[in-house]
Order: C-alpha cells, then sequence, then structure tokens
C-alpha cells in the first residue's frame, strides 16, 4: 500500500509539472537577486505566435526612476521601467534557451536560458557568456 501511495504522488508531481510546463512562462515574475536575496522588479513575459518568450520590467522596487545609464545604443539613458531585458528564448529541451538577457545595471547584454520549476511557482532564468556553466542563475517568483 506504502508503495502504491508513493507512486501516486509521484506520478501526480509529474503530471503537474508537465501540466506548468504546458501553461508557459508567460505572465509577471518577480525578480529576486541572487546575491542579495532581495525582490528587485517585476518582469512580465510574454510569448510570440512563434513561441518566442520575451519579457520587459514593468515595476521596479528600489529605484523605480533608474535609467540605463550604462546600456550602449538606443537604450543608454532610457527608463528601466518598460524596458524589455528578456529576448529570443525558444522552447528547447526542458524550459527555454537560445535567448539574451540584459542587465540594466551593468548595461551588459548575456546569453540566456530558462526553466520552470517547483510545479511553475519559479522560473529559473541562467544568464551566461559563452557555455552556460560560466554564468548565474536568479529564481523568479510567479505573481
Amino acid at each position: 500500500m506504502k508503495t502504491l501511495n508513493q507512486l501516486a504522488t509521484i506520478t501526480a508531481l509529474l503530471l503537474a509539472s508537465q501540466a506548468a510546463l504546458a501553461a508557459g512562462a508567460g505572465g509577471t515574475w518577480k525578480t529576486i537577486d541572487d546575491e542579495t536575496k532581495q525582490a528587485k522588479a517585476l518582469v512580465e513575459i510574454s510569448e510570440s505566435a512563434g513561441g518566442e518568450l520575451s519579457g520587459r520590467i514593468v515595476k521596479l522596487f528600489a529605484n523605480p526612476d533608474a535609467v540605463c545609464d550604462k546600456c550602449d545604443g538606443p537604450l543608454k539613458g532610457k527608463p528601466v521601467v518598460g524596458m524589455t531585458i528578456l529576448t529570443g528564448l525558444k522552447k528547447g529541451g526542458d524550459g527555454w534557451e537560445g535567448g539574451k538577457i540584459l542587465d540594466p545595471k551593468s548595461g551588459k547584454v548575456y546569453s540566456a536560458k530558462a526553466k520552470l520549476a517547483e510545479a511553475g511557482k519559479k522560473l529559473e532564468v541562467r544568464g551566461f557568456i559563452g557555455m552556460a556553466l560560466l554564468g548565474r542563475t536568479q529564481t523568479w517568483e510567479r505573481q
């Protein structure tokens, strides 16, 4: 009986994680700084008709009037709120990959990948240069 209950629990967890992945990453996410563990911003992620994810900042918690002083090109000096920071993520493997993420604080653009965790309640976003092993991950919380 115990084995049957364990099997039922595992099956339910697998179905829940598959349902979350099918539901996608669209929606509003609270970004959490991986170093300070403090909430930084709200990012609204949307999915294009082609299945590509993009995300833009809709709220900053600490400095709502911040501008991207260190950004290059047309983003230089622009308000961070409203800025698209996540682009080009496409479905692959157990999440999304092949995208880019902008760090408005440094103005740097990194390669990015993301995957849902905790049955879709969290999104693990990894920014990196070159190989995914050389980067860092932030865990965002679904709002």
